[in-house]
């Protein structure tokens, strides 16, 4: 049986490759591929964030018949990683390779703990109040990738 935590771990880890292949284009000043790649990398983690954040999350919520500190924290740090990587981009754009390197460096912590949480946490969470939501989620998440 699918779970919950399978599919979104993976798209985790292909969020993470795409963010590695950024970093090096910046890295190796190769501005036009990192452009390309931070857009890539920006919308596979918009996908991910809006897949919890319209589905994943509200369904947890019903089932727990409340809102919970933990989905609440997960949303504050998609903010966060929001705009870090609107600032990742801008530097990109800009051909500032320290300010896109502190960025990513800033963006790469905050992404680990993150993941951590939701992988350990959040996602055993859900597979536990709505398991019936996994095949839904994996559909989704293999669709984009």
């Amino acid at each position: 049986m699918e779970t919950i935590a399978e599919p979104m771990t993976h798209d985790h880890r292909q969020c993470d490759e795409r963010f590695v292949a950024t970093e090096q284009a910046v890295m190796n000043k190769a501005w036009h591929d990192a452009e390309r790649l931070v857009a890539a990398f920006g919308n596979a983690m918009t996908r991910h964030f809006t897949t919890e954040e319209e589905q994943l999350f509200p369904a947890m919520e019903d089932a727990a018949g409340q809102a919970s500190a933990p989905i609440r924290i997960m949303t504050m740090e998609h903010d966060q990683m929001r705009h870090l990587i609107a600032r990742l981009a801008s530097a990109i754009g800009e051909r500032d390779r320290t300010a896109a390197l502190d960025t990513s460096e800033t963006l790469l912590v905050i992404m680990q703990q993150h993941n951590m949480k939701e992988e350990h946490i959040l996602y055993p969470m859900a597979d536990r109040l709505v398991p019936a939501l996994a095949e839904r989620i994996a559909q989704d998440i293999t669709e984009h990738c």
